[in-house]
């Protein structure tokens, strides 16, 4: 069957609710919201589907990914009550599988993310003990083409100096440094709207694998390598 292609009504309707961001537009034009979310729903639906043919993913459905519209304003500056876009989240089977993917959808800023963003104390600090154990099949693995081309270097924010108990001139500070692992890849409208953009984003987030593979073992077992009781 074709996959579902993402509709220029729903950028239409975003980039509208983008420049009417108030609760009495958005009440009028409910049903478009309504419309629009139902194609993005069935297009993640059936992106799950796909990623389960070479990955375990553990959000059931497209609902379950969706984030919501309405913004929580209690300490956000900006008070618009709306996002003026799709998101969502696909997890992967904890504990054993880590890392998540996320994609958002709207006029100018779709993209899809992959990674780990807020790690926990623990995991960051295990990562970071690899990273100085084994820093070269880090940049090894960072340099694989596959990872290179559909997203290019990791992203994340990073601390300015050195992390506590790494010493500034270890030879791997520089990945050392980060606390967020993070790849991301931005499309133009035209390329959302295009047949193929469901297994485009499909096969983005398969080329994360060897990425996640390797997080997901280093992240369950201890510094002996010897599996984690979860």
């Amino acid at each position: 069957m074709p996959n579902t292609t993402l509709k220029k009504s729903t950028l239409n309707f975003l980039q509208q609710l983008s420049k009417n961001n108030n609760r009495e537009w958005f009440n009028q034009h409910k049903g478009e919201y309504i419309q629009a979310k139902e194609i993005v729903t069935l297009f993640l639906d059936e992106l799950i589907v796909k990623m389960n043919t070479h990955d375990e993913i553990e959000t059931p459905s497209g609902k379950k990914c969706l984030y919501a519209v309405y913004k929580d304003v209690r300490f956000a500056k900006d008070k618009v009550p709306y996002n003026p876009f799709f998101s969502g989240y696909l997890r992967r089977a904890k504990p054993m599988l880590r890392g998540g993917y996320f994609i958002w959808i709207g006029p100018g800023c779709s993209r899809v993310a992959c990674g780990f963003s807020y790690p926990n104390p623990a995991d960051l600090k295990r990562i970071r003990l690899d990273i100085s154990d084994n820093y070269a099949d880090w940049n090894k693995l960072l340099s694989l083409k596959s990872i290179r081309t559909n997203f290019g270097k990791m992203q994340g924010a990073q601390v300015k100096t050195s992390p506590r108990d790494f010493s500034s001139d270890h030879p791997a500070i520089g990945l050392l440094r980060f606390k967020q692992y993070w790849f991301e890849h931005r499309f133009s409208d035209q390329e959302v709207l295009a047949p193929d953009f469901l297994g485009i984003v499909n096969n983005k987030f398969k080329s994360i694998r060897p990425f996640f593979d390797y997080m997901s073992e280093v992240l369950t077992t201890d510094l002996n390598g010897e599996l984690i009781t979860f």
